[in-house]
């Protein structure tokens, strides 16, 4: 297993640490836990882009039924259009 030296520095609050690009990540997220020996373990979660764009869909597909019916309702209120002769 390849050991690199990193640096940690402080980001607001937080600590950051530097991850060399021998050991880039292909996601935005991270588990990060400790084992019993005290090490700091990261887990590269998958990113859930997919997951998020489904909701939004299913949310715009709720909003579009209950606009629709919306629609329908007032259409059905409105006082139909009154015959006028042209100037």
């Amino acid at each position: 297993m390849e050991t690199l030296t990193t640096r940690v520095f402080n980001n607001g609050n937080s600590q950051a640490v530097r991850i060399p690009a021998e050991f880039r990540l292909d996601t935005d997220r991270v588990s990060i836990s400790r084992n019993e020996s005290g090490d700091l373990v990261i887990h590269p979660l998958r990113a859930e882009r997919g997951a998020a764009l489904l909701d939004a869909l299913r949310a715009v597909g709720e909003a579009d039924v209950a606009f629709i019916a919306a629609l329908e309702t007032e259409r059905a209120r409105q006082q139909p259009l009154q015959e006028r002769e042209a100037l």
